[in-house]
């Protein structure tokens, strides 16, 4: 079709599988495998049909916006909401990776940056982790259009210590280096008092993981208030009303419960730390997991084998066939109960 001539190409980012039988145990999309604050549900009761009529707040004038800074003890000016953390991270790269220089991201990552850069016409160069799925900050030191990767890394769920992360955004800054922190709260240290030192650098966070609110989508960035400004100004120039009257008030509900959110991270490291010992114990091996998912191998069975089997006993796990990466399964921590099922299928099929 001649049509077809004028039409943007790209290949998609590709999603975790999303089953429609609910009785599957879905380990799959590291969501949060319990419910969120029971000041969310209650706050459900309690919304205005009136306000559903209205268009939405903006949202760093929410109250949202004002207890997401009085948690973190930053400034309202240095925050910015979007719909989900996806939402932010795209933002991000159409504002600030506007050089014809290349971004720098990982060779192993999440999926979604080379999509985002070859949809934004983004030039970028993976820099290869290191044998132990390390991010290796010398390769950072280079010429560049920005800097982009997750801490924890995923599907890896490899920390780099705080110092590597501040030796990387010193050494760029003539450049935004933004730093995805989704899975930080299971037993990270977050790189956010950078901010005050660094004013390129941009922290993302989400309550899709340990908020326990992916299908509310609400993610957030930290940078200093010249950051934000310029990513309000490109939200605001595709879209201003972005978030909804119910995300924001269920949002500020879940921030507000912190004990319960403490409670909940807890939870999920002791089951995390339980696995990886099971997991060992049935032949698999992996990096260290400081995320609420592990990224494993096992040292006899194919990772497509596996794979299958336990899709065959109604579990789902998450399998690339890529290169570096087609011999592992990311497994996503789910309540105590889940796990001790998986662990028995695995028993079946490993041994």
């Amino acid at each position: 079709m001649k049509w077809e001539e004028n039409v943007r190409k790209v290949v998609p980012y590709t999603p975790g599988e999303q089953p429609q039988d609910q009785n599957v145990i879905k380990l799959n999309t590291n969501e949060n495998p319990y419910p969120p604050a029971p000041g969310v549900m209650d706050r459900i009761a309690e919304l205005s049909p009136e306000r559903m009529r209205l268009y939405p707040a903006f949202p760093e004038q929410t109250q949202l916006a004002w207890a997401l800074a009085e948690y973190y003890q930053i400034d309202r000016e240095q925050i910015f909401i979007g719909v989900g953390s996806d939402d932010v991270l795209s933002l991000a790269f159409m504002t600030f990776f506007q050089s014809k220089r290349p971004v720098l991201f990982p060779d192993i990552t999440y999926s979604f940056y080379d999509v985002w850069a070859d949809l934004y016409r983004i030039p970028y160069e993976k820099k290869a982790l290191d044998e132990q799925f390390a991010i290796r900050p010398e390769e950072y030191r280079q010429p560049n259009g920005g800097v982009i990767f997750p801490n924890p890394n995923a599907p890896t769920g490899v920390l780099m210590e705080l110092s590597q992360v501040e030796e990387i955004v010193a050494a760029n800054r003539d450049v935004v280096v933004i730093v995805d922190e989704a899975y930080i709260d299971f037993g990270g240290t977050s790189c956010l008092p950078l901010i005050d030192t660094y004013d390129n650098l941009l922290v993302v966070q989400t309550f899709s993981k340990s908020r326990s609110m992916a299908g509310m989508r609400i993610g957030y960035a930290m940078g200093s208030p010249r950051l934000i400004k310029y990513l309000n100004d490109v939200k605001y120039a595709v879209n201003s009303y972005t978030m909804n009257y119910a995300a924001l008030q269920l949002g500020l509900a879940a921030v507000e419960d912190v004990t319960y959110f403490k409670e909940c991270c807890a939870k999920i490291v002791r089951t995390r730390e339980r696995a990886q010992e099971q997991l060992h114990r049935l032949g698999f091996t992996f990096p260290k997991s400081y995320g609420n998912f592990i990224f494993a191998s096992h040292k006899n069975m194919p990772a497509r084998e596996i794979f299958e089997r336990l899709k065959e006993n109604g579990i789902y796990v998450r399998y690339w066939d890529k290169e570096r990466i087609d011999d592992h399964l990311r497994i996503t921590i789910g309540t105590d109960e889940q796990m001790e099922k998986l662990y028995r299928a695995l028993e079946k099929i490993c041994g």
